[in-house]
């Protein structure tokens, strides 16, 4: 009997975990990937909640700790580095976790233990979906390749062409959350520690320094505003960065002359994705492209994770040939078991944003007692529920393995 053969476009963590998961299913699976090789770097990620127990089931916990950022807590900080307050860090799911990775070393991680016969297509991107046939979809890249497959995963960013090719507009709600971030990589210094450390200055602009295991600092400068910033060209960005963080305050200067020579400067305006259902015939979307929670809701990596094997897990479970009723069937599964954990995270309430980034002096004050009072006896539990994200009570499906 042939085995059924999976398309999945993006190869991060959504897709590799899928790839990785499909293959041990007995799936043939091929990954197109837009950018032309692997991508390495980006900011710290994390592996949360259920996703322990898929990094279990997948033998990666030893090798994801291994490549730990050297993280060991998160500090909010004045103007002169002195801590206003210790957010808790205790236990595997504090705001430091204990499984704290960067994007690029958790994704290497996968694509190093991938069971073999996982074909990859990079520097291609698609062009063209034909949903006609039922018994497949076929889809052509920009270069002129025809796949067919069984499946198509759709495992790309937040602002996927895959999945706007595929679904109209009023199937997907891109909701601007109206915080800017601007991420890149600087040299480390001689007073840098081993804990994150926060800043808030007036105008809603925060400044955070990240350790990481590379001799290196993993810097963020990050706003209430959506002024078009992450279309702009690199320099032009930078100049308003400068503009904007020019009377900022703490290490706002050091951040901007260390992006001037960073190599992996990257802006993006926070968006979160809400679908009502995230398959159609032989499509199903995964990871940030179908439901991106943004690093104000946390959790993205774990999700994408998860999304991989609990995918895979009821695929694994159909009996019989692959035709669209089943196939629909196990879809909607994973719709079903993915949808409390997803609603979950992006329930940001707003008032939490205003908090999160206070713009006048008599903001900034009134945030920085309430973050004294929650992050010390006896409102620091409460505190401590915000990193217990992508948890639920819910067992993970059964996943049948097969051989490939």
């Amino acid at each position: 009997m042939t085995a059924p053969h999976a398309l999945i476009t993006g190869a991060s963590i959504a897709g590799l975990s899928a790839a990785w998961w499909l293959r041990r299913i007995g799936w043939d699976v091929t990954v197109v990937e837009r950018s032309p090789a692997f991508r390495d770097g980006g900011q710290n990620v994390d592996v949360r909640g259920i996703a322990r127990e898929v990094l279990d089931r997948m033998a990666l916990t030893d090798a994801i700790r291994a490549k730990n950022t050297t993280e060991t807590g998160t500090v909010i900080v004045d103007a002169h580095d002195k801590v206003i307050a210790e957010l808790p860090s205790d236990g595997p799911d504090g705001a430091t976790a204990e499984l704290e990775v960067l994007r690029g070393d958790f994704a290497r991680a996968i694509l190093e233990s991938l069971p073999a016969g996982v074909r990859f297509v990079y520097g291609e991107a698609v062009a063209e979906v034909d949903e006609s046939r039922e018994d497949r979809v076929s889809i052509v890249t920009e270069g002129g390749e025809r796949l067919d497959a069984a499946l198509l995963v759709v495992a790309e960013g937040v602002r996927s062409r895959t999945r706007d090719l595929l679904f109209a507009a009023s199937e997907v709600d891109a909701d601007p959350l109206g915080i800017t971030m601007a991420f890149g990589t600087i040299p480390r210094t001689a007073d840098d520690d081993d804990r994150w450390r926060w800043y808030n200055a007036v105008g809603g602009r925060q400044v955070h320094l990240r350790p990481d295991p590379y001799g290196t600092t993993r810097a963020i400068l990050s706003y209430a505003g959506d002024d078009g910033l992450a279309e702009r060209d690199r320099d032009d960005a930078l100049r308003v960065l400068r503009e904007r963080y020019a009377d900022a305050g703490w290490q706002a200067p050091r951040v901007l002359d260390g992006f001037e020579s960073s190599d992996d400067v990257y802006i993006d305006e926070l968006t979160q994705i809400r679908m009502p259902g995230w398959h159609r015939g032989r499509v199903c979307v995964i990871g940030d492209a179908a439901w991106c929670v943004t690093p104000m809701g946390g959790g993205g990596s774990s999700l994408a994770l998860t999304g991989g094997y609990v995918l895979a897990a009821f695929l694994s479970q159909i009996d019989g040939p692959l035709d669209r009723d089943r196939l629909d069937e196990a879809l909607t599964s994973f719709d079903g078991w993915m949808r409390p954990l997803v609603d979950q995270i992006q329930g940001i309430p707003r008032g939490m944003l205003r908090l999160a980034y206070p713009h006048t002096r008599l903001g900034l004050a009134a945030r920085g007692v309430l973050m004294k009072a929650m992050t010390a006896p006896p409102l620091s539990h409460l505190a401590a529920r915000f990193g217990q994200v992508a948890d639920t009570d819910q067992k993970l499906p059964t996943l049948r393995e097969r051989a490939a």
